[in-house]
């Protein structure tokens, strides 16, 4: 009944705009008491921390994915080749660990600390922490490691932690949807939130010069089982199920399209818990999906399953501009 309630409400965001006009009085409600929320930050009401370190806030106005993993990824990477010690923190969205905060490493179980969380330890091996107080997972870095900048992933509404530079994640391909707030439209905060963030990141091809566009880089597939690689090139003329539990499985069909791939498509929720008959298959043709999803199938895939792992590739200039403005803060 979740599921099809996600499928449904999606579906009104982005497809059945006029349904969404039905919803409107509660979106009101919803935008009365995000901006009441933060007017209560910004007076001093709810208290907000500030970190002995810088903090970069990635995050989104919308629900669902962005792409937002694929850039803490890189930006680890960008700040660890500078010379700082990244920390990394996160929600944990999905985890069902009975205390918080948890601290992530390559081998923890997504069950307990979510799948994101899992892939960003997994790709950086910088220190994690994950829990729904954003705040106290950063003191448990700072307490435990010498990181000296933390990244917060997926923390742009959590204004109890202070932050010293804001990225705005934006999908190319559905931008904001019917443009209304929850419930009757995706938006978590009003478009205008968008005016006070120091970078605006658009996953695909953006629409306005104060946005940096962001493209999603991958063409060799992983087997779950024995770590093969092909490339896409080696599954043209091949039947294939594709299976994607994200924000937006759409992209992943069609990346695998646009490659010549033939593939019969499978859409999960976003942090779909995957069980071994979800992605076995009688006909027992190649299965492939996100890396993201591949994190909670590697204990029971087969030589059948396959994975596409995609690097975040923003214009070349954003990584300088971050850095200069990184070090005016620090």
């Amino acid at each position: 009944m979740k599921n099809g309630l996600a499928r449904w409400l999606t579906d009104i965001w982005y497809k059945d705009h006029f349904i969404g006009l039905w919803l409107l009085p509660f979106s009101m409600i919803f935008s009365d008491i995000v901006r009441f929320r933060k007017f209560l930050y910004t007076q001093g009401i709810l208290k907000s921390y500030t970190m002995p370190v810088p903090v970069i806030v990635v995050g989104n106005i919308t629900v669902g994915g962005t792409g937002k993993t694929p850039l803490i990824i890189y930006l680890a990477e960008i700040l660890k080749n500078s010379g700082f010690n990244p920390g990394i923190i996160s929600r944990g969205y999905g985890g069902l660990a009975e205390s918080w905060p948890q601290r992530v490493n390559s081998d923890s179980d997504p069950k307990q600390i979510g799948d994101e969380a899992l892939l960003i330890a997994k790709q950086t091996h910088c220190p994690m922490a994950v829990g729904p107080s954003r705040v106290n997972a950063a003191n448990m870095l700072l307490a435990q490691t010498d990181c000296n900048v933390i990244l917060s992933d997926d923390g742009l509404q959590h204004y109890a932690l202070r932050r010293d530079i804001e990225i705005a994640v934006i999908d190319g391909e559905r931008r904001f949807g019917n443009n209304y707030m929850l419930p009757a439209g995706p938006l978590r905060e009003p478009i205008e939130r968008l005016q006070h963030v120091d970078f605006k990141i658009v996953n695909g091809k953006k629409q306005e010069d104060s946005e940096l566009s962001m493209q999603l880089i991958g063409d060799t597939l992983i087997n779950l089982m024995s770590g093969e690689q092909k490339s896409l090139d080696a599954f043209k003329g091949i039947d294939c199920h594709a299976i994607a539990g994200i924000g937006n499985p759409k992209r992943f069909f069609n990346t695998l399209k646009t490659a010549g791939l033939n593939c019969i498509c499978h859409s999960y929720p976003d942090h779909y818990q995957f069980q071994q008959t979800d992605i076995v298959y009688a006909d027992n043709k190649p299965v492939l999906m996100t890396e993201k999803d591949a994190v909670k199938c590697t204990t029971f895939a087969g030589l059948q399953h396959w994975y596409l792992p995609v690097k975040a590739v923003p214009e070349s200039h954003f990584s300088d501009q971050l850095l200069n403005l990184l070090k005016r803060t620090s």
